[in-house]
């Protein structure tokens, strides 16, 4: 663990310095794509051809002194317009940190509050209810092959769970149990998001891995209580491989970040399936707004590598805009993807103004793009 830290240490510092300089190529990109012509960030990657109505504004969110960020998957904003931020303490895990990791920005980028230390492995997701309550999903530790275990302590006290906070950072429901992978009624092994149904009804994404693992989404009662399951690794209709977002649109139907799949799906509050769409290329993020305005994250489809599992010719990196009522898409906010960064904006939210905001695990930390 130590020295996957040292590496991910090591690589970060040059990552915060290029920021900008990433940024200034999107936006450069963006100006492309508005006139038409548009280039490939990434190699042989098509460029769409849809307008870009955003600016990117640069990053989001100012720490306190000492404090670098690390990677982010969790943004959303509450009805204050304020903007929620799970960042993962300064690298890509929280496991062996207590730093506080659930942060609150005012619109300017002040950080007004934080919360969370101690309890998190990964916070990967953020979810206001009606409420007004938020909801943090902790998907558990990401590793790759050949990392060295957690500290078990740590290890066995952190991660598969989603919490329910109250703003000041109460914790008001805990649902699965910390530390705990499984796929009952009462666990889940690597839960990626949160929505609620206007009844109170819950939904769970679980499972974070592509072919092992979970792979279902789970209803709850308000209180918890588990109703029913549905899922299974696969590519037909109702199964999946990450389901890695959840959003409902106005109909109350069920919006499924089905990114290994490199699909939505679509499902009424019983599971029962109804649509499927590839044209928002591979999902990390959704967010549906009141007037069923569609916001879906891209930070996996990639055209350099035909053989590679990513593969997805006609997407890149970025924003796909349109309507989830029929599935158009209408705008795309590029976003700078290399070869050697093949991961990029994952949570999204989006302000009253219709300013876009992205988490990103690769350029790090919170983006704004504002809508003009």
């Amino acid at each position: 663990m130590r020295a996957l830290e040292k590496a991910f240490q090591g690589g970060k510092a040059m990552l915060q310095t290029s920021r900008l300089k990433l940024l200034a190529l999107s936006a450069g990109i963006a100006a492309i794509a508005l006139c038409g012509a548009g280039l490939a960030r990434s190699i042989d990657s098509p460029a769409p051809s849809l307008p870009n109505p955003y600016r990117a504004a640069g990053a989001f969110g100012q720490l306190p002194a000492g404090r670098t960020w690390g990677a982010s998957s969790a943004v959303a904003v509450d009805a204050e317009g304020h903007i929620w931020v799970g960042e993962r303490c300064g690298k890509n895990s929280c496991t062996d940190s207590n730093l506080d990791c659930i942060l609150e920005f005012d619109s300017s980028g002040k950080l007004l509050k934080s919360f969370g230390g101690g309890l998190f492995a990964v916070p990967h997701s953020i979810y206001f209810d009606r409420a007004g309550n938020l909801w943090v999903t902790d998907s558990g530790e990401v590793r790759g092959p050949g990392s060295p275990p957690p500290d078990p302590a740590a290890h066995e006290t952190k991660g598969h769970v989603a919490f329910k906070f109250s703003p000041d950072g109460k914790i008001l429901m805990t649902l699965g149990k910390p530390g705990v992978s499984g796929e009952g009624p009462d666990t889940f092994g690597g839960p990626n998001a949160v929505v609620q149904a206007a009844n109170g009804d819950l939904f769970i994404a679980d499972g974070h891995d592509p072919h092992k693992g979970n792979a279902r989404i789970v209803k709850l009662t308000k209180d918890g209580k588990f109703i029913k399951e549905w899922g299974g690794h696969g590519s037909g209709p109702g199964q999946f491989e990450v389901p890695h977002a959840l959003a409902l649109d106005s109909k109350g139907r069920l919006f499924v970040a089905d990114r290994a799949n490199q699909r939505i799906q679509i499902f009424d509050q019983d599971g029962n399936f109804v649509d499927a769409w590839k044209q928002f290329g591979a999902p990390s993020g959704i967010v549906i707004d009141r007037n069923d305005v569609i916001y879906v994250s891209d930070s996996q489809s990639e055209t350099y590598d035909p053989k590679g599992p990513r593969y997805n010719p006609g997407f890149e990196h970025g924003v796909h805009v349109g309507s989830a009522k029929d599935g158009k898409v209408t705008a795309f906010i590029p976003i700078p993807a290399t070869p050697s960064a093949n991961n990029a904006p994952e949570g999204i939210t989006v302000d009253a103004e219709g300013n876009v905001y992205t988490a990103d695990t690769i350029l790090l930390g919170v983006w704004k793009y504002e809508k003009q």
